[in-house]
């Protein structure tokens, strides 16, 4: 059976730059409220109920789901009680009176007012004026109360059909529907047929089908317009009817095509009986019109036809897939049967962003924000030569930019510390903005990448006082990235705004056990790519619908440096120091070694201690072992035949793999969720595949993050505050330690 929905799931996530906002206008229906908690990772839903009441049907009616899944859903989602917004029920009465639409008797603002007030009519406002993207109901509503305002206010063209999609379970013969996939037209949803209306239906019927089905799966759509009167349109489109609206076909196709490469391969024959349509026989009868291989879409010749067909099917194979997408409405409007199961739900919301998304392409679309606050934030990521910056609404990226830091200006620090950049480094970031005309003032916060501070538990921290004090002075290291929230501070108090600093380098929460080691003088340090991996933890239990303290997650970053961390329920547990090249070696660093043999090295008279230091971090690793820190290279080398090559990638991703089943300890009995990739080495297929074949045993899987994806991080833990997910922390002066 085709797996519609891990198929919508995946062109969700490849076409969505942003979450659009939906509003559910029936949110105390247990079904949509549990469609709800698994769709939060796709759209921001907005409930138009009293928090209080979604809580008290969830209590009673959705046991058999996961609280936490719950919890995290109703965490991102707005609950909106209609008596309260009447700023919005003025609005969009006022609207009401001025273009009253068919169905609406009332003539005077209260009338306006009682109508908009209600859920159904709220929802199809809020998408009409922009405070949302798309509305769902119908599956309490009838259809004067949803289906037909939601056609009459959200249509973008005259003509409008609901296509019902189908994905049959495997005890139905795959030779009549191309893998059990078969979408039903109706044309009468439209009050009145012509030909120039069917076409239309047709070919937006088979564009439906078109952008949910990956060429892939199908190559070619085809799609055949039945009939079976010879009367006249009266009891169904006649075939006289047919052979014109089959006239226009040619030109509507071509239009569409125009507008996708991908609508070229749709295929429509008319004059094509019911009994055809559905049985074996339409592929042999049909050959001819180029429908080989049965048809995909069947265009049914009214309403009554097309519903039968649909929920006869529906009927007869309960396990089959089935939801209904409407055409005409620029993907703004979902409409779930009264019989509808949550899974019905999901996926006719989830094939509306499809569509949704196609219309738009990759363009955020800029809603009034009035349920979900866009906040502005930027991020500031100094570097040793370059500062990062982007700047976000949102989750939205508006922007970001590498601003590099010509070697001659560089210059004039030589031998200053890291402090003395700051006005240089903070006017470049002003210039930077001024370039995309913004202001500091007009932004809601601004975040800076985390310095060398004494070591403090994970999170997002104001940039107070004490966090100035041990920055400006160095008391815990000189390094670039404290520039981070000295600049932060300064822009946010422009415009009076907070500035944070979001999970340094030096977060440390583990316990005792983790930093003994055999020697009283030597205790183990926790410097790591903390922000990278907590981060890539979110970015997993988000995905999952649940929260960072609900997982159990080893995190190995594959950078220049290696960290691998242990993530239990909230709290960053193990981690190796990754700076001084502790755990695997990495493209430069030397990694753990044996203690003896590095005596015996360091005492050989043969390097001075800076050598030794240089070897451990910076020149060893592959730079020793290969002569390079390009894992390209070494695998070019490896394509080539090099065995050294070969044997010297196999033992870095061996160790990368042994140090995170080592961590197993870590979770104290409970189980391992997944482990994640991320950095710059885990772009290498090969050597995650490598990875991935030395973990198997472990059975929890693997997940990959490329990159390091810092700049998000920084705006993601700034906006958890913002939202009120989270409080800022609070760090507090103590003695260096």
């Amino acid at each position: 059976m085709y797996k519609i929905e891990e198929s919508l799931d995946s062109q969700v996530l490849s076409l969505q730059k942003d979450r659009p906002t939906v509003v559910f206008t029936e949110s105390l229906d247990p079904r949509i409220l549990e469609a709800v908690c698994y769709l939060s990772r796709f759209v921001r839903p907005v409930l138009l109920a009293p928090e209080e009441e979604v809580r008290a049907v969830a209590s009673q009616h959705l046991a058999h789901v996961d609280p936490t899944r719950i919890d995290f859903a109703l965490s991102e989602c707005v609950c909106v009680d209609i008596s309260k917004r009447d700023d919005l029920v003025d609005e969009f009465a006022s609207d009401c009176l001025k273009n009253p639409f068919r169905g609406f008797k009332g003539k005077t603002p209260e009338a306006a007012r009682l109508a908009v007030s209600k859920p159904s009519l709220f929802g199809i406002y809020a998408v009409r004026l922009g405070h949302a993207d798309m509305v769902v109901g119908g599956a309490r509503h009838n259809s004067k109360e949803f289906f037909r305002p939601m056609l009459a206010l959200l249509a973008t063209r005259p003509v409008v059909l609901e296509a019902g999609v189908l994905i049959l379970p495997d005890d139905h013969p795959e030779a009549i529907y191309p893998h059990n996939i078969v979408v039903f037209g109706d044309v009468g949803v439209n009050a009145a047929m012509s030909p120039e209306i069917l076409a239309e239906v047709a070919v937006g019927t088979c564009a439906v089908a078109r952008d949910l089905i990956p060429e892939d799966v199908l190559p070619e759509i085809h799609g055949a317009i039945v009939s079976y009167s010879h009367k006249g349109s009266d009891e169904g489109p006649s075939p006289v009817m047919i052979r014109k609206a089959m006239e226009r076909v040619p030109e509507l196709l071509a239009a569409r095509a125009a507008k996708g490469q991908r609508y070229a391969s749709m295929r429509i024959a008319g004059e094509v009986k019911i009994s055809a349509a559905i049985s074996r026989r339409s592929s042999e009868l049909y050959g001819e019109a180029g429908l080989t291989g049965g048809t995909n879409v069947i265009i049914c010749p009214n309403l009554e036809t097309g519903n039968l067909l649909f929920h006869l099917y529906g009927s007869r194979f309960p396990g089959a897939k089935k939801f209904a997408v409407i055409f005409g409405v620029g993907s703004r409007g979902v409409d779930v049967a009264i019989d509808c199961s949550p899974e019905d739900v999901r996926l006719a919301v989830k094939a509306s962003l499809v569509r949704l998304h196609h219309r738009y392409g990759r363009r955020p679309r800029m809603l009034k924000d009035t349920f979900f606050r866009r906040f502005r934030v930027l991020a500031i990521n100094p570097g040793s030569t370059s500062t990062k910056i982007a700047v976000y609404e949102g989750e939205t990226e508006i922007f970001i930019q590498e601003i590099q830091h010509p070697r001659e200006e560089l210059a004039l620090f030589a031998g200053k510390k890291i402090t003395e950049q700051y006005a240089m480094r903070k006017e470049a970031v002003l210039r930077a903005l001024r370039e995309r005309g913004l202001k500091a003032e007009e932004l809601d916060a601004i975040c800076g990448r985390g310095g060398l501070l004494r070591p403090i538990p994970h999170g997002t921290y104001r940039v107070s006082d004490a966090v100035l004090a041990d920055l400006r002075t160095g008391a815990y290291g000189d390094h670039a990235s404290n520039l981070g929230g000295l600049i932060a501070h300064e822009l946010a108090a422009l415009g009076g705004k907070p500035a944070f600093i979001v999970d340094p380098v030096v977060v440390d929460e583990v316990p005792a056990r983790v930093k003994v080691t055999g020697l009283k003088g030597i205790r183990r340090r926790m410097i790591s790519h903390a922000l990278n991996q907590i981060a890539s933890v979110w970015r997993y239990a988000q995905e999952h619908e649940t929260f960072y303290e609900a997982v159990n997650v080893v995190v190995c970053h594959l950078g220049g440096g290696i960290s691998v961390g242990a993530h239990r329920r909230g709290h960053y547990v193990d981690v190796n120091n990754a700076l001084d090249g502790e755990g695997p070696f990495t493209p430069e660093r030397a990694g753990s070694l044996p203690a003896g043999q590095l005596a015996d090295i360091c005492f050989s008279g043969r390097y001075t201690m800076a050598e030794v230091k240089k070897l451990i971090k910076g020149a060893g690793g592959l730079i020793d072992l290969l002569g390079t820190s390009d894992l390209r290279e070494v695998e070019k080398r490896m394509e080539g035949g090099d065995s050294e090559a070969s044997e010297v990638f196999d033992a870095m991703a061996y160790q990368i793999a042994k140090a995170a089943s080592a961590l197993l300890p870590a979770f104290e009995g409970e189980k391992l969720d997944r482990i994640i990739l991320t950095g710059g080495m885990a772009r290498s297929k090969l050597l995650v595949e490598r990875i991935r074949g030395y973990l198997a045993g472990l059975g929890c899987g693997i997940t990959v993050y490329p990159g390091e994806n810092e700049m998000a991080a920084l705006v993601k833990g700034a906006l958890r505050v913002l939202y009120g997910r989270e409080a800022a922390r609070e760090y507090s002066l103590q003695a260096k330690a």
